[in-house]
Order: C-alpha cells, then structure tokens, then sequence
C-alpha cells in the first residue's frame, strides 16, 4: 500500500508541476534582474500593466500576487522609490489607496517584455502545440481559481492575468 501512494500519479504531478515552475522561474527571473527588478516587483508592474488604467488597490494588488497587506507595502515602496508607481486615493473609499504605474514604470515594463515574451515561447509556450497549450491554460486558471480566489481581484473580466 505505502508502494502505491509514493508512485501515485497526483504527486507525479504536483512534482513535476514544482519542478517546471523552479525552472522556469529561474530562467525569467534572471532576465528580469537585467532590468533591475525582482520577480514580485516586475509581477507588480505587469499586473497594474495589464488593469485598467494602469492601477489597482493595494488590497486588490495584495490578492492577486498573494502578498501580505504589508508584503505589498514593502514592495510597493521599492518601486514608488524608484518613481514606477505612485499611489493616489481611492475617490469612493477613503480608506483605501490605488498603486497606478508611472510613465517610468510603463518605460522599464514594455522594455523587459519582448526579451520576456521570448524566453517564455522559447521555454515554455512553444515547446507546447496550441492544443496542449489550451488545455493547460484552462487547466491552470481552474486549479488558480480553487487555490487562490483572489487572483484576479480588482480585474475587469476582460483582463485575464495569466
């Protein structure tokens, strides 16, 4: 019995889904540091990047990236610093503060992207056909969706973040 739960197929896959993550990962994040970002900082920018109007509540920034209310503070300090976002308030909530990308931000964004866009085709994306890159996606965004329901908080429902 003990023999048929290690080699069970589900943490086949949940290792194997680790494992290309990892990999991945790291291949993006060294292409990032190119541009003088961390991964949450550049997922930050491509989050606000991809939402409309360029902005997001902190607490809906929080939720999509799975930062602390105070994770979110720290990193959006670091990139407010360096002038890639600024905050301005919320008009309906007084409480809240939106994160809005900069000019500058855009600026750093657009030019990490094509060398992104290219590493991820080349190892990611296009190792896959567009059938196999379809089902994982759907697969992906039902497995995002149970785990982590906030993922798209504060998201248009024309905005996918992927």
């Amino acid at each position: 019995m003990a023999h048929e739960i290690i080699d069970d197929p589900r943490i086949t896959a949940v290792g194997l889904f680790n494992e290309a993550y990892l990999g991945l990962n790291a291949k993006l994040a060294c292409q990032i540091a190119q541009f003088g970002l961390s991964p949450i900082e550049f997922e930050v920018l491509l989050r606000l990047g991809r939402s409309p109007n360029g902005q997001l509540r902190m607490t809906d920034l929080a939720a999509q990236t799975s930062l602390t209310a105070s994770g979110v503070t720290r990193v959006v300090d670091r990139l407010e610093r360096d002038s890639l976002v600024r905050r301005t308030a919320c008009p309906s909530d007084r409480r809240s503060l939106y994160t809005v990308i900069t000019q500058s931000g855009q600026q750093k964004l657009h030019a990490a992207l094509p060398e992104h866009v290219k590493l991820i085709e080349e190892w990611f994306t296009g190792l896959l056909t567009p059938d196999a890159l379809d089902d994982l996606l759907s697969g992906l965004r039902t497995v995002r969706d149970a785990v982590r329901p906030g993922a798209e908080a504060g998201a248009k429902s024309t905005v996918q973040i992927h």
